[in-house]
């Protein structure tokens, strides 16, 4: 067992990348639904020992510029959005079926906006995230699963949406040597806010490609896409951004990962140039 803590373990300290830096946010700040998971988020075992995952994500976001319904980058608010994840997952492989793997997960968000020009800050925990993933391994070199998470709107008054959301996507992942490519694809049902609005159905796919060049260095780059249909006199938005980091596996327990994201088209929605930050830790 220490073999395999030692190595499957280890490739997927970031463990199930379930993410919303800005979905507690509402409007033009938001970012891509999950765009934080990192290569080997989903090369995940089956027939192992329970075992515990904390990850921290931290993103610092300038929005400067925003895209336009023509697509075209105009002046934002020129705030920062500085935010955080705290997730635990609790991991296990049912005695009913050792051939699959399933996974709890509580993520708590912590979010700030500074607008300098403004004089303004806003900031809190967010709403927080709660969920399952199940998951199986079709060859040795690929999962294929599924995970769906809820939002419960109890967040700090200035950084909550108010309303009750689903996640729910699809995951896979495939190694090829030194090469893996990790992704997932789904979609974001809302509720109901208290203003009265319900936002339309949210789809979202985030891919990350990454080359274990050394035991201690992975290179990765990824790419994210999400559309959000037009309702409630919202316009349809829809955003398309590239990325490119490094893992650096310091510990066969532990991971730290960094990137930069932007956008290179989109309309009505964000214009992402985030700054990434990843801690894993598994025992």
């Amino acid at each position: 067992m220490s073999r395999i803590l030692n190595g499957r373990f280890r490739q997927i300290s970031t463990a199930l990348g379930t993410a919303l830096l800005s979905l507690c946010a509402s409007g033009p700040a938001a970012a891509i639904t999950f765009d934080v998971i990192g290569p080997g988020e989903y090369d995940l075992p089956v027939d192992f020992k329970p075992f515990n995952v904390f990850v921290q994500y931290a993103t610092v976001q300038d929005n400067e510029k925003v895209r336009d319904a023509s697509g075209n980058k105009v002046d934002g608010d020129g705030s920062q959005l500085i935010s955080g994840l705290s997730k635990y997952v609790r991991f296990w492989s049912p005695e009913w079926n050792r051939k699959i793997g399933l996974a709890y997960e509580i993520i708590v968000p912590e979010i700030g906006v500074r607008n300098e020009a403004g004089g303004s800050y806003s900031g809190g925990l967010g709403d927080p995230l709660t969920g399952f993933a199940a998951w199986y391994r079709p060859t040795d070199s690929s999962t294929l699963g599924v995970q769906s998470f809820l939002v419960v709107p109890v967040g700090n008054d200035s950084v909550s949406d108010t309303n009750w959301k689903n996640l729910t996507s699809l995951l896979w992942n495939w190694k090829g040597g030194k090469f893996q490519v990790t992704g997932n694809g789904g979609l974001v049902w809302q509720g109901e806010r208290t203003n009265g609005i319900k936002p339309a159905v949210t789809w979202h796919t985030n891919n990350r490609f990454g080359y274990r060049i050394a035991k201690y260095f992975e290179p990765f780059f990824g790419l994210d896409y999400e559309y959000n249909g037009a309702k409630n006199g919202a316009p349809k938005s829809w955003a398309f951004d590239v990325g490119a980091g490094v893992v650096l596996h310091t510990f066969d327990n532990q991971s730290i990962a960094l990137r930069y994201s932007t956008t290179v088209d989109g309309a009505s929605h964000s214009q992402n140039d985030s700054l990434n930050v990843k801690y894993a830790y598994v025992w």
